[in-house]
């Protein structure tokens, strides 16, 4: 009797190609890059299934350094060509790689429209607040005061929150991290992997170049303790170097405030719990920003619905696989409001 013997377990390098990493000397895509390789071995992922597709940018260079099927695609088209894909080849495990240009300004429309149909994929934008590869200018989720060749005296826009954005289009799972910190990343992205539909998932992520250290506020040694809080369905809110800090419901409103256990009657009763299925708190904790409040990472939000592509493999099946009659098409073209002009 013959016995078939599982494939070998891959090993984060066996995701790497043979292609050089051609990104800037301390860009933060390279920890992105053994970071998902390393989620991807550690879920058990198929190089042979498994598909990254990207449209322009510094970040959409990733499908190159994977040893898997790969498409890259054009400027913020690539969540259109993602769902094609899905739709065709349900079986694949599909992500999608984009930044904060490619994926919110040319691509605002079609990530939209990915989040609202909930196809069942990964997104990973990489967010440095700036246009990278055409050397520096504003991108949608610069800050107001942003100095590039676009803005030279300083952007004016207010910036677009991508999580909140994708709260906004009605995304079932939303998610931060950051590019150095590789336990949180991987963790994120095997969490993003398990859910069924479109996973969004915002990375935090360096430009050594024209935006450098523009998350220090909340990513430096000194400081990250107390101006990052990492969130844990059912966990506390609290944050701080001892965790003695945390957040509540502002009394009379409905926003978050911080406080201090042990001050002014501070219990842990009135510190909050995380719930990654309450949008509410999710958008709440998405628009929080240092240093008034920390900055929120982990998963926001994670409450799935029914995926995509069944619906529309199913409503397919639905319609007549009998090719038409030249008389029913002809009666079809001629039904409704046509007339016959007369010599």
């Amino acid at each position: 009797m013959n016995v078939l013997t599982p494939p070998p377990a891959l090993k984060p390098q066996d995701f790497a190609s043979d292609q050089e990493v051609r990104w800037c000397p301390g860009c933060g895509d390279y920890a992105i890059l053994k970071g998902v390789q390393k989620a991807l071995a550690e879920i058990g992922a198929r190089t042979e299934e498994t598909v990254f597709i990207s449209g322009i940018g510094c970040s959409s260079r990733f499908p190159y350094y994977m040893s898997t099927y790969g498409f890259h695609t054009i400027h913020g088209r690539a969540p259109a060509v993602a769902t094609g894909l899905k739709l065709a080849n349900p079986a694949l495990d599909v992500w999608v790689v984009t930044g904060d240009g490619d994926g919110l300004s040319i691509g605002g429309n079609h990530m939209l429209h990915v989040l609202r149909r909930n196809v069942d994929l990964q997104i990973l934008l990489f967010n440095n607040e700036i246009y990278g590869l055409t050397k520096g200018q504003s991108s949608p989720t610069s800050r107001v005061g942003t100095r590039s060749p676009s803005t030279p005296t300083g952007s004016v826009e207010r910036p677009v929150s991508p999580p909140l954005f994708a709260l906004g289009a009605g995304a079932r799972f939303v998610a931060r991290t950051v590019d150095t910190q590789m336990k949180p990343l991987v963790a994120v992205m095997k969490r993003a992997q398990a859910h069924c539909g479109t996973s969004f998932v915002e990375i935090f992520q360096n430009c050594i170049v024209y935006n450098d250290a523009v998350f220090e506020d909340f990513t430096a040694k000194d400081v990250a303790a107390d101006n990052q809080i990492v969130v844990s369905h059912g966990e506390p809110l609290l944050f701080g170097r001892d965790r003695q800090k945390g957040l509540r419901l502002r009394p009379g409103r409905l926003d978050l405030e911080v406080v201090t256990a042990g001050v002014d009657g501070v219990g842990p009763d009135d510190v909050l719990r995380h719930d990654e299925t309450s949008p509410t708190l999710a958008w709440m904790l998405a628009a929080m920003t240092p240093p008034e409040m920390p900055m929120a990472l982990g998963v926001l939000y994670c409450d799935p619905a029914p995926s995509f592509a069944p619906a529309v493999v199913a409503d397919s099946t639905a319609i007549p696989t009998s090719p038409p009659t030249p008389e029913a098409l002809n009666a079809l073209l001629r039904r409704g409001h046509t007339w016959t002009i007369a010599d």
